[in-house]
């Protein structure tokens, strides 16, 4: 991956997490944070990668925001100084999970 890519997708995922804390209404008893941000290199698509506490919340941020994705790419749009502004796709994260599954199983085996 390219320098160029790599600090677009720290940049989205920045702003992007600041936009949804203080614009989105979610759920007071979950926990969302952006966990990654995956550009194409074209820049026309970015997925979006949410980590929910407690994960039977999950689906439900991840529908709200959805629902909200008009409003938080134009609030993206206003805030990066760009000539194109990639289209945002919400994705949820299962790498904890399937981090913790790993440990899980390597620590039941001798």
């Amino acid at each position: 991956m390219s320098h160029r890519l790599e600090k677009l997708n720290s940049l989205i995922q920045q702003e992007l997490g600041s936009i949804i804390k203080e614009e989105i209404e979610l759920p007071i008893d979950a926990f969302v944070t952006v966990s990654k941000v995956d550009t194409s290199v074209d820049i026309k698509h970015t997925n979006v990668y949410i980590s929910v506490i407690p994960k039977n919340k999950a689906v439900g941020v991840i529908k709200k925001l959805n629902y909200n994705v008009y409003h938080l790419q134009k609030a993206l749009n206003r805030k990066l100084v760009m000539r194109f502004v990639p289209k945002i796709r919400f994705v949820l994260d299962h790498s904890e999970e399937h981090a913790a599954r790993i440990e899980e199983i390597l620590s039941t085996k001798p």
